[in-house]
C-alpha cells in the first residue's frame, strides 16, 4: 500500500468513527455490550463497571476465563442474541467484532436510534483519549509484551492502566485501571466491527508503539502478506513526529512497513537492529541477557523469569520503548526480573510422576516453532510431546500446510487434533488444513506424528506414550477441551 492509500484508510476510518462518536450522549448511565464474552469485550465490561456504569451484555457462548470474570463483576449477561436485549433502550451499545451484520440483535440496533460504537471506539472515547497510550502490536508476542510493559511500569510506581488479550499473572486479570498517565494496550490488526473493517489499532492513536513482527495471519480477513502489511503501513502513517515507534528488525516485513515513518523509529532484535540482545542464556530459571547498541554494551545481565529467545526479544522491545519514555535502567531491570508472565503462555499446569504438562496459546507456525524451541531449551535433554489443535481462523485453513510441517521439528511426538468447526465460518473441505497429510509431512522430518479424530483420542495416545522425564505441551488458541488438565489428571 502506498502512503497515499494508507492516508485514505486513516481518513475513512476517522470520518466514519467521528460520526459515530458524535452521537454518543454526554450523560451515559447504561451501556450494553453485544458479544460481551470476548476477551477484550469482557475486560471493557469490567472497566465500565469499575467506572460506575450499569453494564449489561449478550452472547451465545461463554468460555472461561471470561465467564467467571463476568460473573464476578455481577454483570447481567443474556445468553442469546435477541432484539429484546435492547429493551428498555440503553444509552450506548458497544458491538464486538465477532458480531455479524445479520445478527438479530445487531439488526435491531441498526433499526433503532440507539447510539453505538465498536469496542476500540468505546475504549478511546471512555478511557484512552486523556491518557498516554503505549501500544504493542505485531503478529507475535503482543500479549506477553503488553503484560510485561504494564508490570514494569507498575513495579516502577507509575500505576498504569492496562488492557491485554490474556490473563496477566502479575494482576490476575486482563485489565486494570490505574491513576497514572499511561494506558498500556494490546493493539490488534484484526478488523474492528461489521461496520468498520479497518484494523482495531488505528483507533488507539498510540503515543508509543512496539511492532514485534509482521507475518501473514488472519486468513479469514486478509488475502496475503501484502494485505497485512497495508494495515501496518496505515498505523505507521498515523504516527507523527511526536510519537515513538520501536520495531523488531528480525522480521523484514516489520522494517519494510515502518521504513517511511515520521515517528522516531528505533530498531531492535536478536539478529538485527540498532539495539540487540546478546549473551543470551536460557535455563530452568528463565533467561539472562545483555543489550548492545551498535556493538557497545548498554545494559548487562538482565534477568527474565520466563524462558525463550522470542521472550528475550519481547523484553528488549519493552525495555527500549519504556526507556524512550523516561524509565531509568534500574527500574527497567527490576521490572523485567519480577515479571510473572501470562496464563497459557508456556504455563505449567502440572507435574505427574516426573512428567511436566504445559499449556500454550501458540497457533501460528512461527509461534509454534519458537514455543517448542523455548521449551526444548528450558528442559534440555528431555523428550518433548506436542499436541496441537487447529482452531484459529488461519490455522483451520490450508494456507500454512507447509509451514506447520516445519514447526514441530523440536518435538519427538506430535498429536494433531481435528480441524475445529465453526458454524459462523464453515470452511469448505478442500480449503481446510489436511491434518493427515500434515502428520505425514511432519513424520518425514523426524518426529513421530499422527492425526486424531477427537481430543479423547489424543488424551489416550499421550497417556499411553508418556514416560517419566517427558515434557508435554498442548497448543491451541481455544480451551482444547481441557486437554492439559485432563492429561495431568490421567497421568496421576
Amino acid at each position: 500500500m502506498s502512503s497515499v492509500r494508507a492516508d485514505e484508510v486513516i481518513r475513512e476510518v476517522s470520518a466514519e468513527s467521528s460520526a459515530r462518536l458524535a452521537r454518543v450522549p454526554a450523560a451515559i448511565r447504561h451501556i450494553h455490550l453485544i458479544g460481551v464474552a470476548g476477551s477484550a469485550m469482557a475486560a471493557l465490561a469490567g472497566m465500565l463497571s469499575m467506572r460506575g456504569f450499569r453494564v449489561t451484555g449478550s452472547d451465545n457462548q461463554l468460555y472461561e476465563p471470561t465467564a467467571s470474570l463476568l460473573k464476578g463483576l455481577a454483570i447481567e449477561v443474556r445468553t442469546a442474541y435477541d432484539a429484546s436485549n435492547l429493551t428498555p433502550p440503553p444509552d450506548l451499545v458497544v458491538v464486538g467484532n465477532v458480531v455479524p451484520r445479520a445478527n438479530p440483535e445487531a439488526q435491531a440496533l441498526l433499526a433503532s436510534s440507539i447510539p453505538y460504537l465498536s469496542m476500540p471506539e468505546a475504549l478511546w472515547h471512555l478511557f484512552l483519549r486523556d491518557r498516554r497510550v503505549l501500544m504493542v502490536t505485531g503478529t507475535h508476542g503482543k500479549t506477553t509484551s503488553t503484560a510485561m510493559m504494564a508490570h514494569v511500569l507498575t513495579a516502577a510506581g507509575r500505576d498504569p492502566s492496562m488492557l491485554v488479550g490474556g490473563v496477566a499473572r502479575d494482576f490476575a486479570t486482563n485489565y486494570r485501571l490505574g491513576a497514572g498517565p499511561d494506558f498500556v494496550i494490546e493493539g490488534d490488526e484484526y478488523d474492528t466491527a461489521f461496520f468498520d473493517k479497518g484494523p482495531k489499532f488505528l483507533h488507539y492513536r498510540a503515543h508509543g508503539a512496539i511492532i514485534t513482527a509482521v507475518e501473514f495471519d488472519h486468513a479469514d480477513i486478509y488475502r496475503d502478506l501484502d494485505h497485512v502489511k497495508s494495515s501496518f503501513r496505515a498505523l505507521v502513517a498515523q504516527m507523527d513526529e511526536s510519537r515513538v515507534l520501536t520495531v523488531c528488525a528480525d522480521f523484514p516485513a516489520a522494517l519494510e512497513v515502518s521504513a517511511g515513518a515520521r515517528a522516531r523509529r528505533v530498531t531492535f532484535g536478536l539478529r538485527a537492529g540498532e539495539f540487540r540482545a546478546t549473551d543470551i542464556a536460557i535455563g530452568p530459571a528463565g533467561a539472562r541477557f545483555s543489550i548492545t547498541r551498535d556493538g557497545q554494551t548498554v545494559a548487562r545481565d538482565l534477568e527474565l523469569p520466563i524462558g525463550g529467545r522470542m521472550n528475550v526479544a519481547n523484553a528488549l522491545g519493552v525495555w527500549l520503548l519504556l526507556r524512550e519514555f523516561g524509565l531509568a535502567e534500574p527500574e527497567l531491570a527490576r521490572g523485567l526480573r519480577t515479571f510473572g508472565g501470562v496464563k497459557r503462555r508456556q504455563e505449567i499446569v502440572g507435574d505427574a510422576h516426573g512428567i511436566v504438562v504445559i499449556d500454550d496459546f501458540a497457533h501460528h507456525p512461527t509461534a509454534i516453532g519458537v514455543t517448542l524451541e523455548a521449551i526444548a531449551e528450558r528442559y534440555a535433554g528431555r523428550r518433548l510431546l506436542a499436541a496441537f489443535e487447529p482452531r484459529s481462523n488461519t490455522a483451520r485453513r490450508g494456507v500454512f500446510q507447509d509451514g506447520f510441517a516445519r514447526a514441530f521439528d523440536r518435538a519427538a511426538r506430535v498429536y494433531l487434533g481435528a480441524v475445529y468447526f465453526k458454524e459462523n465460518d464453515p470452511i469448505p473441505a478442500g480449503a481446510r488444513l489436511d491434518t493427515d497429510a500434515l502428520a505425514r509431512a511432519i513424520g518425514l522430518r523426524g518426529p513421530v506424528a499422527a492425526a486424531f479424530p477427537s481430543t479423547d483420542a489424543i488424551l489416550d495416545a499421550i497417556v499411553a506414550d508418556a514416560r517419566p522425564g517427558d515434557v508435554i505441551v498442548c497448543m491451541s488458541n481455544g480451551p482444547f477441551d481441557g486437554l492439559p488438565q485432563r492429561v495431568v489428571a490421567a497421568l496421576r
